[in-house]
């Protein structure tokens, strides 16, 4: 049961556990590209560890390391993982190029 305030997300595309070497830009205050990978993968999005946090909304661009696929993206979550760094949600907006689920 949802306690007040919050709600619940339900994911229409299910998720696909799949390391993807990756590479984001676009952090509001940490400058540069930061070289990582997906946890999962979906044809519209992928669960990404990254050592920077970010805002909810935030606007990046992620990119497949082998140059096939790139979008521009949103932060759906960013969730701290137990040690260092953070898992972020990312939703592509304009992607282009082959990824690796396709919808």
């Amino acid at each position: 049961m949802a306690h007040k305030g919050t709600f619940s997300f339900h994911r229409v595309e299910r998720r696909i556990p799949m390391e993807i070497p990756v590479v984001l830009d676009g952090h509001r205050n940490t400058p540069g590209s930061e070289s990582t990978f997906t946890e999962n993968v979906s044809a519209r999005g992928a669960r990404v560890v990254s050592v920077r946090r970010w805002d909810k909304g935030e606007s990046l661009t992620l990119a497949s390391r082998t140059g096939e696929f790139r979008s521009s993206a949103r932060v759906a979550y960013c969730q701290p993982l137990h040690g260092d760094g953070y898992a972020i949600g990312v939703e592509f907006l304009e992607p282009t190029g082959r990824w690796v689920v396709q919808s």
